[in-house]
This record gives structure tokens, sequence and C-alpha cells, in this order.
């Protein structure tokens, strides 16, 4: 088959220029953290500190659930809701975990963290309406301004204070056309978890104003200290006005499995039911296997896993303190921490010349907001002797910048 340039199939005349675009869409840009990871990729002996994937594999009965679903020959269409027994598994682990009621109509499984996210920003945004955001904040926050005139309203934190917000900054930024607050605890790009009474002031205040809590809580499981986990379940008045949203990509390490979830009121799974609906139909089914598998499973593999992230981000923590021009601070969940560099540093330039004089591969700062301009992202979901070639690298390297 053959395609004339300039003429449909029906005779129709069409413009050289191609698709003229939805301007949301237009708007959108390329993440900054793709740009780097393809960057790296035409190079050779790079040290990666940028993408945030884990390096270990599941739990050995997950593969087995996975493989035992297909050879089956579970791998038809599930309910669009998601899998029951899965949903009924999520909800009997969160109100367990967090001694609350939850039922399997509180769950929607969804392709990853990132469609429930996509679905929350694009769905309880209103057009002209405002989204609080707490930055950094990671690249899936410009999904919010795709809905006709909506804006984000950032609260700028830093690394000298450990990136953690005043909760009154973030309540006195609640105005009438503000409808939803995004919170990312433990976050990305900076590891920081919010204590609880951070996280009671902005939900209790959003709930009493009407404004949905938009909660990304896909780290929670890799806490890193004693410290209790404040989630937004437990810390909002009720879930008519949450949005939580979570996955089994870090947790269990099988983020290819794109299984996700959003727990919310069942009015609330209801309409973004329907959303869902139109967006990816259902999810991939032997992967909800696994991820009941995961869920019922021993969880000795998790605890594992946050014991080797804890091991790391304390000899991170020491290697920067140790590094010039960089400021740390000890984050306390996920697998990242986000330095700051000198004042007036350009992070992009920074990161590309870093990688291609060292062959160390970071995630610049203002990937995550104009306030990050001066701060590098470092992953270290990678092996401790990574951890350590890379900053042999970086450490004299960065001693010969003039900033």
């Amino acid at each position: 088959m053959s395609i004339i340039t300039g003429q449909s199939p029906a005779g129709i005349t069409q413009s050289p220029a191609g698709i003229t675009w939805n301007p949301s869409l237009d708007a959108l840009p390329f993440s900054p953290i793709r740009r780097m990871f393809n960057a790296a990729a035409e190079m050779k002996d790079v040290v990666h500190l940028s993408i945030g994937q884990p390096d270990f594999g599941p739990p050995p009965n997950v593969v087995e659930a996975y493989v035992r679903a297909v050879t089956e020959g579970r791998v038809r269409y599930e309910l669009d809701a998601g899998l029951p027994a899965l949903r009924e598994a999520i909800a009997a682990f969160y109100g367990h975990l967090y001694q609350i009621n939850l039922t399997a109509d509180n769950v929607l499984i969804t392709t990853g963290c990132c469609q429930a996210m996509f679905m929350a920003l694009t769905g309880a945004v209103r057009p002209g309406g405002e989204v609080i955001m707490i930055e950094p904040v990671f690249v899936l926050a410009h999904i919010a301004e795709m809905v006709p005139g909506a804006t984000i309203r950032r609260i700028v934190t830093t690394a000298e204070n450990g990136y953690q917000p005043d909760p009154q900054e973030v309540i006195d930024a609640m105005n009438d056309r503000t409808c939803a607050v995004m919170i990312n605890s433990p976050g990305n790009p900076t590891g920081t978890i919010y204590p609880r009474e951070t996280m009671a002031a902005i939900c209790r205040a959003a709930t009493e104003r009407g404004i949905a809590v938009i909660s990304d809580e896909v780290y929670d499981r890799l806490i890193l200290d004693e410290t209790p986990y404040a989630s937004a379940l437990t810390c909002c008045p009720s879930l008519d006005g949450l949005i939580m949203t979570s996955s089994a990509s870090k947790t269990y390490a099988m983020p290819g499995a794109r299984i996700g979830w959003v727990i919310s009121s069942t009015q609330n799974i209801s309409a973004l039911q329907r959303y869902h609906m139109f967006i990816s139909t259902t999810e991939n089914t032997p992967a909800q296997y696994a991820v009941l598998e995961a869920f019922r499973g021993e969880q000795g593999a998790v605890r594992a896993m946050v014991s080797e992230y804890r091991r790391r981000r304390d000899r991170i923590v020491e290697l920067i303190a140790e590094t010039p021009c960089l400021t740390g601070y000890r984050p306390g969940g996920a697998f990242f921490v986000m330095p700051s560099l000198p004042r007036g540093s350009d992070s992009t330039d920074v990161a590309l010349r870093l990688l291609r004089e060292t062959g160390v591969c970071t995630i610049p700062g203002d990937a995550f907001g104009a306030s990050c301009r001066n701060a590098l992202r470092i992953s270290y979901s990678t092996s401790l002797d990574q951890i350590e070639k890379a900053f042999e690298r970086m450490t004299p390297w960065l001693a010969r910048q003039s900033f």
C-alpha cells in the first residue's frame, strides 16, 4: 500500500505540514530524564545514577505466578476495574497496614502509577483551576496543565532544609481556584518523607475547603528509617477528597509489569473507572496475577531491598558530604537524593558535561522545577560498587569546576 503525499485515500487534500496537535500536547516538554538516558545510550562505560528503577529482580514466587498465569492461559481480558482478587488483596493489605476500613470497591487497578496520576490530574483538575504542587516535583506534574486554562502553583523547597515544605505555606496558597493539591512522600526526586504533622495539616485544610488531595505514594514501602510513615490514607478526614496512587513497580521490583492502583472512596473509584475504560480498558492479566502473589506472599524480599537501600543511602550521604560543590541532606525514603550545586549553577549544563567527560549519568535538577536549576538528582537504585565508581569519577571532576 502506498500513500500519496497531500492526498488521502478518500481524495481529500491534506496539509503537507501534517497533524495540527492540541496546543496542550504541543506545550508538553520532552522528559529531561529520558533525554539524559538517551544521550547516555550512545556512550560506552556509563555509570548510571539516573533512572529510578530497582536493580533487584522481583521475588521468585512472583515470577512463578506470572509464568503460571501465562501457561494456564490466563491471558484474556479481566474486569475493567481489575482482577477482583487483586483488588481485595490490596484493600486487605492497606486496611491491615494502616488500621482503616477498605474494601475491593475502594481500589481501581491501573497501568502503573503513572496512569493513575494521569487520571487524577486530568480528572480532578477543572478547566481554569489551579493545582498546588510542592517543588521539586516529578515531571508528570505537567499533565495538569493539559486541562484548558489550568495552572500549577508551586511551593518551593530546598536541599538546605531537606526539601521539607512549610505546611502553612501550602495552606496559605489555597484559594477559590484551587481544585487539587498534589503530595509525593517519599518524594521523587528528593527521597524526602513528610512528617505526620505536615501531611495531616495539608490534608485537613484541603478537605475543609473541598480541595482534592492527590497523593503519589509509589515509594510508600521504601521507608529507610524507623519513623512511622504518614500516608494520606491515615491523614485525610475521609476518602471522599482523596486520590491515593501507588504501584508494584518499586516495592516488588517489577516496573515493566505496569500494575498500579488508586485507593479512594467508592464514588470516586466509580468515576475513575469510567475514565479508565477509555484509556486502557483493562490491565495486563498475567501481571495482575503476579502482583496478587506479591501481596499474598511473604514480604521478606521487600525487607531485604529496604535494608540494602538503607546501606546505599548511608554511604551516598557520606560521599556527597566529601564531594566539593555538593550540598546534601539525609533522605528518608525511596532511592533518590538531590544535592544542590553552588548557587547560580546550570544543572543541565553540569549534568551533560559530567556525562560526556566522566561517563556518570545523573539527572539535572531543573527537570523538576525552575527552583532546582542548581541541583542534581542522584539515584542509588544501583549497587554500592557502581556508586563508589561514580563518585571516584565525579569528585575530582567537580573539584576542577569553577562555579
